[in-house]
């Protein structure tokens, strides 16, 4: 097939061969079979932020660390540098995230280079050696819908072990190789400990999780595996191998809301008696009444 452009630098560096066929064409990305020597990869190309339908939110955006300050002002402006800065920020996103989970044992595709908004990474087969399905694409028997809902939830939990929450999970970003669940498209993935929104992104994926595995074992529908393991994770608990048990109780005491407005009139008015007495001492009882609070006088 002809070359797509953005794929030329590439095999003018060698690094690509000969791209084989188009594989899939999403919000974000198109993904290419490529050839890289005796190995058969897949080259996911980023399409410009005016080309594609997902946008970055701000939610997904906080907590991310960029270069430095003129890059951060850029960007709040929003003008031409600043988009080019966003955008290479969110690509370089998923480039890191990839490298970071697969080192902390999340089954994800293994990345290879990136290089001018090309992904190169391994392309996740089935058993007979084709392109792995997305989930979304099969119908599962309930044993084997827990048996991967269970295996997903696993990778979910390294995932916050190694500081990290999806953030688009779903159905529709697993694939199923020979192995089980492979987890992709990671360009919004967000700090769990410097996003505000960590953990209702959480959540959310790990929702997903069960509404699309319940299809097949309904009973996998009512677990709450996200606040499990986020209250784990919260008091520096959670370890991969932390057993889950999808049971989760909230907190039912209400906050005695009374109490703590007393705790604070009490801090105010034992704070303002230290500077009546100060100012008492330093300038006598005159000059004390004009900083006392009037109900201390």
């Amino acid at each position: 097939m002809k070359t797509p452009k953005r794929i030329e630098p590439l095999i003018e560096d060698g690094l690509v061969d000969e791209v084989l066929r188009p594989l899939m064409s999403g919000k974000e990305a198109a993904v290419y079979v490529v050839r890289c020597g005796s190995e058969v990869r897949c080259a996911k190309v980023y399409k410009e932020a005016n080309k594609r339908s997902f946008r970055q939110a701000a939610e997904y955006q906080e907590g991310r660390k960029v270069r430095n300050s003129r890059q951060a002002r850029a960007m709040a402006k929003g003008s031409k540098y600043g988009r080019k800065e966003a955008e290479d920020a969110w690509q370089n996103a998923e480039v890191a995230a990839l490298f970071r989970l697969a080192a902390a044992g999340v089954r994800v595709p293994k990345p290879y280079d990136f290089q001018d908004g090309v992904l190169l990474m391994e392309l996740v087969t089935d058993a007979d050696g084709d392109a792995a399905p997305r989930l979304n694409d099969v119908h599962l028997e309930a044993e084997d819908a827990r048996a991967f809902h269970a295996f997903v939830i696993r990778q979910v939990v390294l995932m916050l072990c190694a500081g990290m929450v999806h953030g688009d999970l779903s159905e529709f970003n697993v694939l199923l190789g020979p192995d089980g669940p492979v987890i992709i498209d990671l360009p919004q993935a967000v700090d769990a400990a410097a996003n505000n929104h960590a953990f209702s992104m959480l959540q959310r994926d790990v929702d997903n999780m069960a509404h699309y595995f319940g299809r097949f074992a309904p009973e996998l529908k009512s677990t709450r595996y996200a606040q499990e393991m986020w209250a784990l994770y919260e008091a520096g608990e959670l370890l991969p191998d932390s057993p889950l048990t999808g049971v989760f109780e909230d907190d039912e005491h209400e906050a005695d809301i009374t109490g703590v407005m007393r705790e604070i009139d009490a801090a105010r008015m034992d704070d303002a008696r230290r500077r009546a007495a100060r100012a008492e001492a330093e300038h006598g009882p005159a000059k004390a009444e004009e900083v006392t609070p009037p109900w201390l006088q």
